[in-house]
This record gives C-alpha cells, sequence and structure tokens, in this order.
C-alpha cells in the first residue's frame, strides 16, 4: 500500500554516522525528517544535504536521557514539521571496559542514552502516532546483544532494547503502530573508529580483520542500515512488527 500522505519522522542521534544515512534516506522516501542530536548545530550538514536534495529538515538539539528535554523537542517537531509518526531510536555511546574496570557512571551513560533515551522518546512521540492511527518506530540494536568482551554495558542495553520493542508492538499494534528493531554488526563509523584508536589500532587494519569473519567479505556502511530501517518504517511493512533484523553480512553464531 502506498500513500500520498506526507509523514514526519523523528532520527535521533542524526548529525553522523547511521543516524545521518537514515535521515537521508528517509527524506528520499518523501518523510519531512527531524535530525535530532546532542548538538544543534552539529546537525546542520545532515539538514543541508536534505535541503539540498529537495527534502525538508528541521535540526533540534535534545539530551535524548532528559525528559523535559525530549518532551520539548518532540513539541517542537510537532510545531515546525508536523506530528511525528516515524521515530528511529538512533542515539548512542560507547563506554567500554571489562567489568572489573567499569565505572558505575560508563553503566549509567550507556543504559540512559539506549534504554531511558529510546524509552522517553517512544513515549512523547506514541501519542501522535496513536491520534493518527498509523506509527513506525525502528530501534537500534546491534550484534553485540549476543554478548562482546569489553562491552557489558552496551551488550545489556542493546539487548534490552529487544525485549522492548517486543513489549511495544504488542502494546501499540491496536492503534496501528509497528514496532521492529534493527541490530547492525560491524559498520564504518565514526564509533567504530573510535574503538580502533581505543585498541590501539588503525581504523583501516581493524575493518580489514572484521572483513575477514563476514561472510560477505566487506563491512557495513551506515547506508546498509539505513536501507534495512526504511523498510520498517515503510508504508508496505504494516504486517511486520516486533522482529529483529540483524543486519551484519551473514549470520551470527
Amino acid at each position: 500500500m502506498l500513500t500520498s500522505e506526507r509523514r514526519v519522522a523523528v532520527v535521533t542521534g542524526a548529525a553522523r554516522g547511521i543516524g545521518a544515512a537514515t535521515a537521508l534516506r528517509l527524506a528520499v522516501e518523501g518523510r519531512a525528517v527531524a535530525v535530532l542530536d546532542l548538538d544543534e548545530a552539529a546537525c546542520a550538514d545532515t539538514v543541508e544535504q536534505i535541503s539540498r536534495a529537495g527534502g525538508e529538515a528541521l535540526a533540534v538539539g535534545c539530551d535524548v536521557s532528559d525528559a523535559e528535554q525530549v518532551s520539548a523537542a518532540v513539541a517542537r517537531v510537532a510545531e515546525g514539521l508536523g506530528a511525528p509518526t516515524v521515530l528511529v531510536n538512533n542515539a548512542g555511546v560507547l563506554r567500554d571496559n571489562l567489568l572489573f574496570k567499569m565505572s558505575e557512571g560508563d553503566w549509567d551513560t550507556v543504559m540512559n542514552v539506549h534504554l531511558r533515551g529510546a524509552f522517553l522518546m517512544a513515549r512523547a512521540c506514541q501519542k501522535h502516532m496513536v491520534d493518527a492511527g498509523w506509527g513506525r518506530i525502528v530501534n537500534l540494536s546491534s550484534s553485540s546483544a549476543l554478548g562482546n568482551r569489553g562491552q557489558a554495558n552496551y551488550s545489556a542495553a542493546k539487548a534490552g532494547l529487544q525485549g522492548f520493542t517486543k513489549t511495544l508492538a504488542k502494546e501499540l499494534g491496536k492503534f496501528g503502530v509497528t514496532v521492529n528493531a534493527v541490530a547492525p554488526g560491524f559498520i564504518a563509523t565514526d564509533m567504530t573508529a573510535g574503538t580502533a584508536a581505543r585498541i590501539g589500532i588503525g581504523f583501516e587494519d581493524l575493518q580489514a580483520a572484521a572483513a575477514g569473519e563476514i561472510p560477505v567479505g566487506r563491512v557495513g556502511q551506515p547506508e546498509d542500515v539505513a536501507h534495512a530501517i526504511a523498510f520498517f518504517t515503510g508504508e508496505n511493512a504494516g504486517f511486520v512488527s516486533g522482529q529483529v533484523l540483524y543486519v551484519a553480512g551473514g549470520p551470527l553464531d
């Protein structure tokens, strides 16, 4: 089913990486896009690219872990673009360390951005979706949800997002709202470049090593994830809900 109705999408963490690629992809789909990130000024490039391509976008600064900021941001989107009926919870941070070295702050920061942030954003946007009788929520999980050394906080948060996804799918389905998750594997972004720097190897070397373990023989690009997200947000995905799609270049053991 296709529609000419204009949809408004909110993409968190959209200043760069997967979030920016997703914002651009949804704009191509005809969505008006709220480009949301902690630093509003950092959203300018994504907004400019969308505008240059003939799309409509709005930069919004917001700490997704802050309830007041989330409420204000969603109200601003509704006023500036229209009621948001597509939400992509992409904002994320890393605070990697082995358990005995991990501080409470490292744990809390990751949980607050990934889990609390997704909760606050979904809670703020769902009313607009319910009122419209149509909505799409996509949460960004990760292959790390299956467990990854040095990422107890990140792995727990990403696994939690899968449970959050399945629960919201059950709660919101009767209102015409679908909720799904995309779980990327190794994607070449600033975040993975930061991992390479942290462990003291070149980013190209890290990518080459990762590609050697991936069946398709390459690492992922932000656009690979954006295409999967776009499917879940589409008009034709109304009978797909509560699913977790691994975008990882092959099956994961």
